[in-house]
């Protein structure tokens, strides 16, 4: 998913990978789609090459449907005699196998030093992802690609807009997107849920901003290097945009933030008095380092690790977390995290190896990774004195539904009584009606985000904007 605070050692759960490469077939036709399944600990896990053939040479493409990815490139494709080989540079993994019938490969997938027995089998159509509320055009509203400068930093930021016809004077949201290098739509598994969002909203009679995070798409900059007090100048940036919009009354001018971006949200409010609302999806009202326990403990849970297993996570976690807090240094720290996340066999590693270990040190090594650890947004949420929605699902195991509790209670401390919290019962991080909640349901669920939360947050945007 995309990265919603989630810290994982094991390196294996993201896999989106395509396959672009060349090769003359032999004596085997390699034509069609191929499904295979690696077993993980938390189930199994299908890739499916999709070969076809150009000019005698083969083009080949690869889906991992739970976790939405379709159609992503990777490396070459040989078929020699009755071998088959595969790789996937960009993840560091390759597939080797041979035909045991004409449609059947028996093979091994290798990944970051580790082996699996994969077996291909030739299958019929691939089904499409289905995500019936992604918003097609034509829109019964103006939808329009802008840029503006953040005149901080001097970036320039690139997003949409859709304001409603014919519009005067109306309320106007930024939507802030959570942890991770994120698109507009907040595209995750197919889903974008910020189209969605901003498709109802709009409809409903209120204009949204949606925008690039730092270094994707138009915007420039970079997410790793930046801290969540960069990103509210930001949206701050993304404020002043709106209020010289004529269509749009810069009196009613809000914010909408999903899990990191409701920790971004309150710290905007606090930094502009321009700010009318603010509205928390999936918020944090914790410091980083217990949401980070949390989330590990939760998603471990949903994956049936045994209890041994998660207490051992947990305490390579707070190993980490401990170099983190105690070297500044980020040279010094990249080798004690070497260390820790090795148990002291990193020189004897392969390359693969190595390469997924540092990867994962990168990530947490990071200036956002290591400002999101120990900031605690209860202080900046005392001092927030606009109007706060705050939405939870009680299967989120990102951010759990508890941190509603602290939001309200912060709020308060600083003597705003204007915040409404809202408990959807059968909802994960992302707002869709799911069964257990784990992330691996994200991509198979077709809901994008429940109705009933679209409409509870336009009628308190309506609500707030109409006294």
């Amino acid at each position: 998913m995309m990265k919603r605070y989630t810290f994982s050692l094991l390196f294996l759960l993201a896999i989106s990978v395509l396959i672009y490469g060349t090769a003359t077939a032999q004596e085997h036709d390699f034509l069609g789609n191929w499904s295979g399944k690696i077993k993980l600990p938390t189930g199994e896990l299908e890739m499916i090459f999709k070969i076809t053939q150009n000019e005698g040479k083969y083009e080949a493409k690869m889906d991992v449907p739970k976790q939405g990815a379709t159609d992503l490139p990777v490396g070459d494709v040989v078929v020699a005699g009755d071998s088959v080989l595969i790789a996937v540079p960009v993840i560091m993994g390759n597939y080797s196998g041979h035909f045991s019938t004409p449609d059947s490969v028996t093979g091994k997938w290798k990944q970051s030093g580790m082996t699996f027995d994969v077996n291909l089998v030739r299958v019929g159509e691939v089904a499409p992802l289905l995500r019936p509320q992604t918003p097609e055009p034509p829109f019964p509203y103006l939808s329009e690609d802008v840029e503006y400068t953040n005149p901080k930093s001097g970036l320039k930021l690139a997003g949409t807009i859709t304001v409603p016809k014919d519009a005067t004077a109306c309320p106007a949201v930024v939507m802030i997107t959570g942890s991770g290098a994120q698109d507009r739509d907040e595209t995750i598994f197919g889903h974008k849920p910020f189209a969605v969002i901003a498709d109802y909203l709009t409809r409903n009679g209120i204009a949204v901003l949606r925008v690039d995070d730092r270094g994707v798409g138009g915007s420039e900059g970079s997410v790793s290097e930046s801290t969540s007090i960069d990103f509210a100048g930001d949206v701050l940036a993304g404020v002043d945009f709106l209020k010289n919009r004529d269509e749009i009354d810069p009196a009613k001018i809000g914010l909408i933030g999903h899990s990191e971006g409701g920790l971004i949200a309150p710290i905007t409010a606090t930094k502009s008095k321009d700010i009318a609302f603010i509205v928390m999806m999936a918020g944090p009202g914790t410091v980083g380092e217990q949401i980070l326990y949390e989330q590990g403990a939760l998603i471990a849970k949903a994956a049936g690790l045994p209890d041994f297993s998660i207490e051992q996570q947990k305490l390579t976690q707070e190993k980490i977390f401990d170099v983190l807090k105690n070297e500044r240094d980020t040279t010094k720290a990249k080798e004690q995290l070497r260390e820790t996340l090795s148990r002291g066999m990193y020189n004897g590693m392969n390359d693969d190896m190595k390469k997924a270990v540092d990867a994962e040190i990168a990530n947490v090594n990071s200036t956002w990774f290591r400002f999101f650890l120990t900031y605690d947004p209860k202080p900046i949420l005392a001092k927030v004195k606009c109007p706060v929605l705050a939405l939870n699902g009680s299967k989120d195991l990102q951010v759990p539904v508890s941190n509603l509790a602290a939001i309200i209670t912060a709020v308060n401390s600083g003597a705003n009584m204007n915040v409404d919290t809202v408990r959807f019962v059968n909802h994960n991080h992302l707002f869709q009606n799911c069964e257990t909640g784990s992330t691996a349901e994200y991509a198979q669920i077709e809901e994008t985000i429940d109705p009933e939360v679209l409409k509870t947050m336009k009628d308190w945007i309506v609500e707030q904007t109409t006294k």
